[in-house]
């Protein structure tokens, strides 16, 4: 079978390395280059440079709503296109193109949590399992029909990277049995419910601020969520503090406001006040400086009691 792989991030690379030792990778698409935070140094994506390592051509379109674009993936004749973390949206021009169709690995449980940061989002919203799902692209966003799903339980102990990294390897062994089915012709299809569909949006700075005043689970969740991409954040004295993890203390404060440190636990960290309660900070970037336990936060004077977060 002759594939053609979209896809642009670390995440597509271990899909990409299984089809590439079973099948003929006719190329591979992905995202424009661009230079680096300092900008000057351009950076390949992580397909890119897998691609270059094994010799496989690489494109890079501006657009695959072109004539051009829409023509090159016709000569490059593949049966099947597989989509990745590509990072555009396939017209049906495209979509039409291969016999077998376009498929893609996505890193939820469909229908839930389609869009953009769905391992934030299961991780935010206090799930207790997730997985990836390999479903035929239709033109709505994530809407098409799945082929298969794979599944992991959610530990107290995973972030956002942890996460991913898991649901990386996962997608790449759920991508391999999808295309073997289809193959075979046995790939079954399975129509989402869309009425129960939830979707997830880009984060934008706002959506990364920590609200205090929620309880200890939801704000645990949601630093852990955000760990360490795109970070959750919050003010204090006029300085931005990222968050990278805290504990649950399970115990109430009477006195002080959410948001304001009202206790020290020593080998620990800073007590901040929550909504219900209060946790521990653990793991803090102050502005400027470089990523701290709690424990150098609290001997470093950084933050005193009676501070408050907004």
């Amino acid at each position: 079978m002759r594939i053609l792989f979209m896809g642009t991030p670390d995440f597509a690379v271990p899909c990409f390395d299984i089809l590439r030792s079973k099948y003929d990778i006719v190329g591979a698409f992905t995202k424009i280059d661009k230079p680096n935070m300092r900008g000057k140094k351009i950076k390949y994506t992580p397909v890119k440079e897998y691609a270059l390592e094994h010799e496989i051509p690489i494109y890079q379109p501006n657009s695959l709503k072109t004539k051009e674009t829409q023509d090159l993936i016709r000569d490059l004749n593949p049966d099947l296109i597989v989509v990745v973390a590509y990072g555009k949206i396939l017209p049906k021009e495209v979509i039409d193109i291969p016999k077998y169709g376009v498929i893609n690995v996505h890193s939820s449980l469909l229908p839930k949590y389609r869009g953009a940061a769905p391992i934030n989002a299961a991780l935010i919203h206090g799930e207790e399992e997730t997985g990836v799902s390999i479903m035929y692209i239709a033109e709505e966003l994530d809407a098409g029909d799945v082929i298969l799903t794979k599944k992991t339980k959610i530990t107290d102990k995973d972030n956002f990277q942890t996460l991913h990294d898991r649901l990386r390897d996962l997608g790449a062994q759920g991508l391999l049995e999808a295309v073997e089915l289809i193959e075979q012709g046995k790939a079954p299809r399975y129509v989402q419910d869309h009425n129960s569909a939830t979707f997830v949006k880009p984060f934008s700075k706002d959506d990364c601020k920590i609200d205090w005043s929620k309880t200890e689970r939801e704000i645990f969740n949601f630093v852990r969520g955000m760990n360490p991409f795109p970070a959750a954040f919050s003010i204090c004295n006029d300085k931005i503090f990222k968050i990278y993890a805290v504990e649950e203390n399970f115990k109430v404060y009477e006195d002080g406001v959410p948001g304001q440190v009202v206790d020290k636990i020593k080998k620990k960290g800073l007590v901040v006040k929550t909504g219900n309660g209060s946790v521990v900070l653990t793991q803090v970037k102050p502005e400027n400086k470089k990523v701290l336990t709690g424990v150098d936060i609290m001997n470093g004077n950084i933050l005193q009691l009676g501070d408050r977060f907004e």
